[in-house]
């Protein structure tokens, strides 16, 4: 039986808040003539067409978004406004499905550059795994680990890295770079990558593994760190990292007007992943 003969089929949410301090109704904001949720919707349709068998979800908490949403010929459900995290409001939609879906996406509503093909890679090896999640790494260059490292000295706790087993498996995740180097001279001329693992903030859930999680309270190294998916780890599950090359486009979110006027200038040298 294929994917798309399944009765149930996986779920791409697209968590769609519209309350920003910084960027107020973010998800309707333009960028070079579509809005970011146009943007988002766009990668998730890309992927559901690469990887097969998937839903697509805005789940919201404002009628204006999902209007918006249903415009661009998206499903869309309402979710309380309380819910604080994109985890939180993934396993909302997903409640609200006639069927559980198996495999439930959490694609953030403020990443128009997350690359489909990363999305749908992720989605097949959740599939043909056991983990509890899977969720995309890539290796950095030593150009790119010091300007990360430079980065950190303005913003240290921006972008996330992680350690991880042979077999894919994270180890852990930190807003630390790890792991420390040794000998990191030597390294650089044995090697033009180096050994640290940049995280892209992006999950694949088995259903059962995130109703878990959302039932479970904030663990303790998650509340130091700030990461959530250390709650995973600290309950013992296994987190399935899987290696992609780096984005093309070096914006990981949107979360300022800032963010914004650099998304337009990216695309202008770059081209607009949407197309014409």
């Amino acid at each position: 039986m294929s994917r798309t003969d399944l009765p149930n089929p996986d779920l791409i949410v697209i968590p769609a808040r519209f309350g920003s301090k910084r960027l107020p109704g973010k998800p309707l904001v333009p960028i070079a003539g579509r809005t970011l949720l146009e943007r988002v919707a766009h990668v998730a349709r890309e992927a559901s067409r690469m990887a097969g068998g998937i839903d697509i979800l805005v789940a919201t908490d404002d009628p204006r978004i999902e209007a918006h949403a249903r415009d661009l010929g998206c499903e869309a459900v309402m979710t309380a406004s309380d819910i604080s995290s994109g985890s939180g409001r993934a396993h909302a939609a997903a409640l609200s499905r006639a069927e559980r879906p198996e495999i439930v996406v959490n694609l953030q509503g403020d990443a128009p550059f997350m690359p489909p093909e990363v999305v749908a890679r992720l989605i097949e090896a959740a599939r043909s795994s056991a983990a509890a999640a899977a969720t995309p790494v890539t290796r950095m260059g030593w150009a790119e680990l010091d300007r990360l490292r430079d980065h950190k000295t303005r913003a240290p706790f921006s972008g996330t890295t992680c350690i991880r087993a042979a077999d894919g498996r994270a180890l852990w995740f930190s807003k630390n770079i790890i792991p420390a180097i040794r000998d990191e001279a030597e390294r650089r001329k044995q090697s033009p990558v180096s050994p640290v693992f940049q995280h892209l903030g992006l999950y694949a859930y088995r259903f059962d593994a995130l109703e878990r999680f959302e039932q479970a309270p904030p663990s303790h190294y998650e509340q130091i760190e700030g990461l959530e998916q250390l709650r995973l780890l600290e309950m013992g599950l296994d987190i399935l990292t899987v290696e992609v090359a780096p984005p093309r486009f070096a914006v990981s979110g949107i979360d300022t007007p800032e963010d914004v006027a650099l998304a337009e200038t990216l695309i202008a040298e770059l081209g607009d992943p949407c197309g014409a």
